[in-house]
């Protein structure tokens, strides 16, 4: 029934314009990649009867235009349409439904500031800053009163000389008596082992040559990835296997599982988009 829908909007969007805009770019570009519009209702968290009327520009049904752009921007990502190609027919299609009325305003008298609480409080500034300088100036003129205070003589030089003798033997009996120090090793320092003990455990990793959207769910359910892949990004992930994957251009990924290089099998491929099972065995 989804596709029969396709082929109707598609024949009356070829005898009503010259060339598809808006929400038809996306309908086109979904269907050259033979995604079914339930797909797309998923990503976009929509009624299917609400991705069809973004398709047909029935912005209405959507609500307020925020969530229309909002919905709009997140189709073209998904069948990698541009944006600004979507946008702009979008703001053009607006438009021509009429544009909101220009509202006149009376622009307010500029109002005139009188000098007068400037120049005094400009003149109490230069009267403080004054105060301080003259305070400050004054008191570092002022001497400081002199130290007075007994000075002690100095020890003789024999008294020097019976000391020096008995500190000298004192430092070398202390040196004598001392016990040498013992070496302090190290203590070992204990790995764990991080090695996963289930056997059902599996690593992917996978490198995007374009961008491609992506969905990955491990055996219990657990989402891993779901978002768009760029051009360049290579990510690494692991659950319990088997792995439930599905690509939207399948063309774009190079797929490694355990260490091990893995090919997409032809009977998994749909056109572009690719769903399949990856047991890691």
């Amino acid at each position: 029934m989804s596709d029969e829908n396709d082929k109707l909007e598609e024949s009356s969007q070829d005898d009503e314009s010259p060339g598809p805009v808006g929400g038809e770019r996306l309908a086109v570009a979904r269907r050259e990649q033979q995604i079914a519009v339930i797909d797309i209702a998923k990503e976009l968290h929509l009624d299917e009867y609400k991705v069809r009327a973004l398709e047909r520009n029935d912005f209405d049904v959507i609500g307020a235009p925020v969530f229309a752009k909002g919905h709009l921007r997140k189709y073209a990502q998904l069948v990698k349409v541009d944006e600004a190609d979507v946008m702009a027919d979008y703001y053009h299609l607006n438009r021509s439904a009429g544009a909101p009325p220009v509202l006149n305003t009376r622009a307010k008298p500029r109002s005139v500031v009188s000098p007068g609480p400037w120049i005094v409080a400009i003149g109490v500034i230069i009267i403080v800053a004054a105060a301080y300088w003259w305070f400050a100036v004054r008191d570092t003129n002022v001497e400081p009163p002199p130290v007075t205070g007994v000075i002690a003589p100095l020890p003789q030089d024999s008294e020097l000389a019976d000391e020096q003798p008995t500190d000298i033997a004192g430092a070398v009996n202390d040196a004598e008596t001392d016990e040498p120090i013992a070496s302090i090793e190290p203590e070992p320092v204990i790995v764990e082992d991080l090695t996963p003990a289930d056997s059902s455990a599996m690593n992917m990793s996978i490198t995007y040559l374009g961008d491609c959207w992506t969905e990955i769910t491990d055996a219990s359910g657990r989402r891993l990835y779901f978002d768009l892949g760029k051009v360049g990004r290579t990510i690494n992930l692991s659950g319990e296997a088997p792995f439930n994957v599905l690509f939207g251009d399948a063309a774009n990924v190079s797929i490694k599982v355990n260490g091990r290089s893995f090919d997409i099998p032809a009977a998994d491929r749909r056109g572009r988009t690719a769903r399949l099972t990856i047991t890691g065995s």
